[in-house]
């Protein structure tokens, strides 16, 4: 019997622990993936603690995943995949195909949508099963450690930014300078944007720069955030990456006439933001989830273009633990990814 090594938590508020299990074959229009990385998000704290409807234990938590195919179900050769092909799987793992946004081609706010880690096992493992339409091909210039990122902060910064009303020369400030913020800053820069990075302490100005932004903000020096961007003439976007309700509704009023606010870091806490704010401006405030497996693709085609890459630590998968410990404390820098090589 052939096994692989996976990090399980075995119940809610269990550690991680690496458990040998069977190797499952792939079913109708699935794969079998062999991981060779496997990046660390912040959402899996939604799953790790169940804070999500349907999460199930023994949980195999990761939906950052990167690695080549190595058995194919039936149908999926059909749908132009090979064993060998190298792959990546992200938040978006696959789509019902039958509700109302799927009908309507709108495949990433599926009512159904099939997370890793939370509807079947995710990437924190040697091999995982995942369906055909999840996959994205990884260019060869890309490694699975630099690709396995940017199947979630990757392609929800990246799609963020290139879905929203800004276009070249536009002021886009990216506000948080983390594990999404340092991704904003690159693909703004890189996308023709006055890019503008805000977060917290001067010490974080020269990173900034070096990512590539042309303004820096520094939201504890006194200064109101929305002064500083409306000094600069007003923002047209600002990419919400932190996962702080405060800072986000302190850009607000830094946004120019009919800016607007893209919200990708999530927190339960609600938005101070009175209605006048938004009527008077015409400003908007949206929210955006990630993006498809063919959204996932166009991330690592245009991060190959511009050279853009994560910055990322990696560690083997018996750290994992210790890897995703690192990243809720907020000490990772960037992006912890597991590796299983």
């Amino acid at each position: 019997m052939s096994t692989y090594r996976a990090a399980q938590i075995a119940a809610l508020g269990s550690p991680f622990e690496i458990v040998e299990r069977e190797v499952p074959r792939p079913g109708p229009g699935h794969v079998r993936i062999a991981v060779e990385a496997c990046g660390v998000c912040h959402s899996d704290a939604a799953f790790v603690g169940a804070l999500l409807p349907g999460v199930r234990f023994p949980l195999v938590a990761g939906h950052e995943a990167a690695g080549r195919i190595e058995e194919l179900g039936e149908g999926a050769a059909q749908r132009g995949w090979q064993v060998g092909d190298r792959v990546a799987v992200g938040w978006f793992g696959g789509s019902c195909g039958h509700c109302p946004p799927c009908r309507q081609g709108d495949f990433v706010v599926c009512q159904n949508l099939k997370v890793p880690g939370w509807a079947y096992d995710g990437g924190y493992a040697e091999q995982m099963i995942a369906p055909a339409d999840a996959l994205a091909r990884i260019p060869e210039a890309l490694s699975s450690v630099e690709a396995a990122p940017m199947g979630c902060a990757g392609v929800t910064t990246y799609n963020g930014l290139r879905r929203s009303p800004a276009r070249p020369g536009d002021l886009v400030a990216v506000l948080g300078l983390g594990g999404l913020g340092h991704l904003g800053v690159q693909f703004a820069n890189a996308m023709g944007f006055e890019t503008v990075a805000i977060a917290r302490g001067g010490a974080k100005a020269e990173l900034a720069e070096r990512l590539g932004a042309h303004h820096y903000i520094d939201s504890t020096a006194g200064t109101p955030v929305a002064d500083a961007l409306q000094s600069l003439g007003g923002a047209r976007v600002v990419l919400a990456t932190a996962a702080n309700s405060d800072a986000i509704t302190a850009t607000v009023e830094g946004l120019r006439p009919r800016g607007e606010v893209v919200v990708i870091g999530a927190d339960a806490t609600p938005l101070g933001i009175a209605p006048n704010q938004l009527l008077f401006s015409a400003r908007v405030i949206r929210g955006h989830p990630s993006g498809t497996a063919q959204d996932v693709q166009d991330t690592l085609a245009f991060s190959v273009l511009k050279g853009i890459r994560p910055m990322v630590e990696t560690v083997p998968l018996a750290q994992t633990g210790e890897a995703y410990d690192r990243m809720m404390a907020g000490a990772a820098r960037f992006r912890m990814v597991v590796t299983t090589g």
